[in-house]
């Protein structure tokens, strides 16, 4: 789930002091051997989070999930699908995102009403809904590839830990993750936004990573394993990130350029072409259709309403299509 900065190319464009929504902007810090992406997202996040009506908590947490998806599948090649889905015991115990590259995202989440409105009124709603399960990525590269996918244990941290702790775990790559969400008011009206900065330390040399040993499970109770001191230049640039504040990711007058230069100014930094994102369901009526046909005719029946019809709704979406019975007969 890395990618190299390809050739910036010695065109250069101007840069605004608004930030363009619903874009991926890859980076590359070469003095501290860093390479990251910033995403913010506009339209994109307010449509998908606006179609559902979310309660404002589980909205931000959908919006984080976005953020964090296409920051991690924005890697991958034109043909690449990445997933993100979680399970777990909390108020949200689904959450769904998926990222057809190069652009395409749709998302929905499922959560307990009653739980929710009970957390409120006892003045305990926590920021983290998930509870504990799991968060699972699942990347498919489509023709020929083997799929993958990666678990990490959900224990009640957030999505920004436990993107850190899959890293740490699966991929042993030095990750910092920064994700933000919020509402913007405008003359327009309220809508949401989110944002999120992912940076990856990539030195030519792999030893410098020195990645934490994994626990090796049958050690004597108590035994730690001391961690490898950290490189400075991956020091520097963590630090650096974690300066960010909320409200810097999701600023509509802030570039995404203009927020790179605020932090990577001395050691200097590189951004590469912008890609672009939309609010896209992959959801059709022939998709539809071949799945009620992968039912049998007596639970098909079942799913027949007080007017004779299938009434079918996309869960991403909200998209609702009919069918009529007698199409299947055959």
């Amino acid at each position: 789930m890395t990618d190299r900065p390809q050739s910036a190319g010695s065109a250069s464009r101007p840069v605004s002091d608004f930030g363009l929504d619903d874009s991926v902007l890859p980076f590359a810090v070469e003095q501290l051997d860093v390479r990251g992406r910033v995403v913010r997202l506009g339209a994109s996040v307010d449509q998908i989070l606006g179609r559902h009506a979310y309660p404002a908590p589980v909205a931000r947490l959908l919006g984080e999930a976005l953020a964090l998806t296409i920051l991690l599948g924005s890697s991958l090649k034109i043909d690449g699908r990445f997933q993100l889905q979680t399970r777990s015991d909390g108020v949200v115990d689904m959450l769904v995102v998926d990222f057809d590259a190069p652009g395409r995202l749709r998302a929905f989440a499922r959560f307990d009403a009653a739980g929710l409105a009970d957390e409120a009124r006892g003045q305990d709603l926590r920021q983290d809904l998930l509870g504990r399960g799991h968060l699972a990525f699942t990347v498919d590269q489509g023709h020929e590839a083997a799929r993958y996918q990666g678990i990490v244990a959900l224990t009640g941290q957030g999505l920004e830990e436990a993107a850190h702790q899959y890293f740490r775990q699966s991929e042993q790559i030095p990750t910092y993750v920064r994700l933000a969400v919020a509402q913007s008011v405008t003359a327009q009206g309220v809508s949401w936004r989110a944002g999120g900065l992912m940076v990856q330390f990539l030195p030519s040399a792999s030893e410098r990573r020195r990645p934490i040993d994994l626990h090796p499970g049958d050690a004597p109770e108590g035994t730690s394993l001391e961690a490898p001191a950290e490189d400075d230049a991956w020091t520097e640039a963590k630090a650096l990130v974690a300066t960010i504040e909320d409200h810097e990711l999701v600023d509509p007058t802030l570039s995404s350029e203009r927020l790179l230069y605020r932090l990577f100014h001395e050691p200097g930094v590189k951004v590469f072409e912008p890609q672009m994102v939309r609010d896209a369901c992959r959801c059709s009526d022939d998709g539809v259709k071949a799945m009620l046909r992968g039912f049998s005719a007596e639970d098909r029946d079942e799913m027949v309403g007080d007017d004779g019809l299938i009434g079918v709704t996309c869960e991403f979406c909200s998209t609702f299509r009919v069918f009529d019975p007698k199409d299947f007969d055959a």
